[in-house]
């Protein structure tokens, strides 16, 4: 196989992922994001994601067996489904939601920069890490960091069913400056 024919087959199966775990794993969260809240999805999301990241480390071997391909190829792109029916959506709505208005831009701004930053770390850091330790250590260091986030999701507060002003705590401040004036 030739560089062209292994790109062409690369890009073949991220189209594949795309098509069948990522994109509807959005329209999931467009779906029920203000029936569940964005809390239970980003909680279920990191959950899903660690568990799935852990079943494809733990027994790695066994998943590049030729006749054990299949499995693999079914759990990997869940891990897609539950990115973003999870932190990948939840990460730019939230932060336009509990930022208070005046400062709301620029830290979402900041949000968003993190969490590019954080993306690159992440596929650089995965690639450096799989030919330094091993693929199996790496998807284990990924399913630990991924139960982290479901860790540091119970101190994103709730904004499911609350108006942008309750949430950043600007109609408190409101009322306590009518109060104060009336």
């Amino acid at each position: 196989m030739n560089a062209i024919e292994e790109v062409y087959k690369i890009a073949r199966a991220q189209t594949l992922i795309a098509l069948c775990s990522t994109v509807p794993g959005y329209w999931f969260t467009v779906a029920l994001i203000d029936k569940i809240g964005r809390f239970k999805i980003q909680l279920m999301g990191f959950f899903f994601m660690t568990i799935f990241m852990f079943a494809l480390a733990i027994p790695y071997h066994h998943w590049t067996l030729p006749n054990n391909q299949i499995g693999f190829v079914i759990m990997y792109p869940l891990t897609f489904f539950f990115a973003n029916f999870g932190p990948n959506a939840t990460t730019f709505v939230v932060p336009a939601e509990i930022f208070p208005a005046r400062l709301r831009s620029t830290c979402h701004g900041i949000s968003a920069a993190s969490g590019k930053a954080g993306a690159m770390v992440g596929a650089f850091g995965f690639l450096y890490a799989s030919d330094a330790i091993g693929v199996k250590k790496s998807l284990m260091i990924l399913g630990f960091i991924n139960f982290l986030g479901m860790l540091f999701t119970f101190l994103v507060p709730q904004s499911k069913g609350k108006s942008l002003e309750e949430i950043s705590g600007e109609a408190d401040q409101e009322k306590g400056t009518e109060t104060q004036s009336g």
